[in-house]
């Protein structure tokens, strides 16, 4: 018998790999803006002057933004009662053209940090609602669902460096080229059909919100999400300042600079291929299991990867890049926990709620690198956030004992 048609007319089987693909795309070249502005920190530190609140505000700004348009998105459900592809579409227009405004106001001024928070704002109208609409089509995969949404996430994010390597010293290119492929977002996303998960829009209950703590099962899956996140984002902002601080002691000073921009690219971009097959993983041996294995090795990565500051570049290289793997291959994974223990109704809700708190804690490591590199050294400077993923380890161990935990991956916790 052939697969039941969807509401376009065509199989299901043949629409669900086109549809990911097309939102999976639009993706990548929407959070382009993401690191647009701090990919280009050397750049700007070698044309203005720029504080280190500055520097770091570049990438906090983004940050604090997406958590305020993540609470007002979570307070009004807007993830769950607009319909998702123009929500998306009108997000990533305007986060375009904020992020291209830099281009014609003073690096060094104030202004810069107030659109790079407008920019954070509309990606809750981006990421979450991606995740959202890839939900919409899992079957006994949502692992693998949603981690390819966030493998597209992470190729996005370091699409910045790539541009950044391409564009040599003109940090104006890869601001623009960022702006542009969100805009290609903006269009490509109505192409992206809703899936037979979809369900109407629920009553507006801001009240939904507080599942997120009176479900032990939620609570713990949002636990370990926080521990991820208070090392996930100041491991991005900061690796290649890192880097090319590294290299200049190593590489001739022609060379440095590159090779830590097309590093950094790699560390952050080969994460996609631990998004993929952690969601491989988890779907088949259980969503508790590859988030605490992530964890544990990419907390021992940052408490040892400064250990080779100034060492041997391909072996500094090799940790960068396997940190790069595992520090975000269970990222999809609290996603998709919270997906199937919440209300089919409030996904949405409650994906934005996670992402929100957990963007917030990533506020305070951006700000705290500056300080740990004054008072550590480059050497040690890591080592703190290895606190977080180990404190996700544990409540993962919590929520594996949960009854609520046979929900996971099919009974597979």
């Amino acid at each position: 018998m052939p697969p039941a048609p969807d509401y376009a007319g065509n199989s299901i089987l043949h629409a669900k790999p086109v549809a990911i693909a097309i939102l999976a795309l639009c993706e990548v070249a929407a959070m382009a803006l993401w690191f647009s502005a701090s990919a280009v920190v050397p750049a700007l530190l070698a044309e203005y002057k720029l504080s280190p609140f500055l520097q770091a505000a570049l990438t906090s700004g983004v940050q604090a933004g997406f958590v305020a348009g993540s609470l007002l998105s979570a307070t009004f459900g807007l993830a769950d009662r607009l319909e998702p592809r123009r929500y998306f579409m009108i997000a990533a227009t305007v986060a375009s053209m904020a992020n291209a405004l830099i281009l014609v106001v003073d690096p060094g001024g104030p202004l810069v940090p107030v659109l790079r928070f407008v920019t954070g704002m509309c990606m809750a109208g981006i990421y979450p609602v991606g995740m959202k609409l890839a939900a919409t089509w899992a079957k006994g995969d949502m692992g693998l669902m949603v981690g390819l949404l966030v493998g597209a996430l992470t190729l996005g994010s370091a699409s910045p460096h790539l541009f950044n390597a391409l564009g040599g010293v003109d940090w104006r290119f890869t601001v623009a080229a960022a702006s542009a492929s969100a805009l290609v977002a903006a269009a490509l996303i109505h192409l992206v059909q809703l899936g037979p998960n979809r369900v109407s829009a629920p009553r507006f209950d801001p009240r939904v919100i507080l599942a997120a703590w009176r479900v032990r099962s939620l609570r713990l899956a949002n636990f370990g999400y926080f521990g991820h996140m208070w090392e996930l984002y100041a491991m991005w902002a900061w690796i290649g300042v890192f880097l090319q601080a590294s290299f200049a002691l190593q590489l001739a000073p022609e060379v440095a600079g590159t090779a830590a921009k097309l590093v950094t690219f790699a560390t952050v971009g080969i994460g996609a291929v631990g998004c993929v097959a952690g969601g491989l993983f988890a779907d088949r041996l259980g969503r508790t299991t590859l988030t605490m294995l992530a964890m544990g090795v990419s907390g021992a990565c940052a408490a040892t990867v400064g250990l080779l500051f100034g060492g041997d570049p391909w072996l500094l290289t090799a940790v960068c890049l396997l940190w790069g793997i595992s520090i975000v291959a269970d990222s999809a994974q609290f996603s998709a926990s919270v997906a199937e223990l919440s209300d089919r109704a409030y996904v949405g809700t409650m994906l934005t709620v996670q992402t929100a708190i957990g963007f917030t804690l990533t506020l305070v490591t951006i700000h705290l690198m500056p300080v740990f590199v004054a008072a550590l050294g480059w050497r040690y400077a890591f080592l703190p956030l290895a606190i977080g993923p180990f404190l996700g380890v544990w409540a993962m161990a919590r929520l594996r004992a949960d009854p609520d935990a046979t929900k996971l991956a099919g009974g597979r916790r």
